[in-house]
């Protein structure tokens, strides 16, 4: 065999192993591309890692649901922390236009909502995530027999409902009037809480209250259904705010709330769907 024979023959075979190589490394070059793309930590680093304090002001009967929701948002985001501020929807919206800083609110009805709207505090338009719906809270046992919202209108009874400005007042009272009957609470409170905790504490026996509460309650207190309460149902509108000091995040946490997971928590607390 000539000499370069010999030589065209090794460099055939040089190459043959050099073109194996590079399609082998092509091979896993696409398969690694391939399951990092349908790998669990896709979605993770085709996202911006969150992290920071994420305060969201809401509507007090919202507490229990969205306190779950936040520890479900602390612990799928790692280095993120939700602090909330619960209360009456008037007075929250007050203090957003009056410059509180906070990155979500969500609030018990459109009307408290638009205050912030209004003064263009809140970025787009505000989303309907949840509706609810009002129930009779009473005594354990329902001592006093209270069967309507008629019954709730006895001389007898000592009746709370939440002020007239606040969401759970301003459906009471629409309940009332859709009915034509004129209750004289025995005081007015400034939220949900406040008026079924004048129940829990015995020093009322009756209150109107959202059916979340009634159900977030347990045994302290029996609900009482009445068909007016389908006269005044309230969507619960939610939205990032204009100065939101964490607003990827706060993003986030919108998202879980209308999630399906977020949904869940939420009918399973008694919430309507939206």
């Amino acid at each position: 065999m000539t000499r370069s024979v010999r030589r065209n023959r090794r460099m055939l075979q040089v190459t043959g192993v050099s073109t194996a190589a590079l399609l082998a490394l092509s091979a896993c070059s696409s398969s690694d591309s391939n399951s990092t793309k349908s790998g669990p930590s896709a979605s993770a680093s085709s996202s911006p890692k969150l992290s920071g304090t994420v305060t969201v002001f809401a509507a007090a009967s919202l507490k229990e649901s969205f306190t779950t929701l936040g520890q479900e948002f602390e612990k799928a985001h790692p280095g993120t922390k939700v602090t909330f501020s619960f209360g009456g929807s008037d007075t929250l919206a007050a203090q957003i236009t009056g410059g509180a800083p906070a990155d979500v609110f969500a609030a018990a009805s459109p009307k408290t909502m638009k205050i912030v709207t209004d003064k263009k505090d809140a970025v787009g338009t505000p989303a309907t995530f949840v509706r609810n719906q009002l129930e009779i809270a009473t005594l354990p046992g329902n001592p006093d027999k209270v069967a309507s919202l008629k019954d709730l209108t006895k001389s007898s009874l000592k009746v709370v409902l939440c002020d007239k400005t606040v969401p759970c007042g301003a459906a009471a009272q629409k309940a009332l009037d859709a009915s034509k009957l004129k209750l004289t609470p025995v005081s007015y409170e400034e939220d949900v809480k406040s008026a079924l905790n004048k129940v829990v504490l015995k020093e009322a026996d009756a209150a109107v209250v959202y059916k979340t509460d009634v159900k977030a309650a347990g045994s302290k207190v029996r609900g009482v259904e009445f068909p007016e309460s389908a006269h005044a149902v309230n969507d619960y509108p939610i939205t990032l705010l204009k100065d939101a000091p964490n607003a990827e995040a706060a993003k986030a946490f919108i998202a879980l709330v209308q999630s399906a997971e977020g949904q869940k928590v939420l009918t399973e607390a008694g919430f309507l769907k939206p």
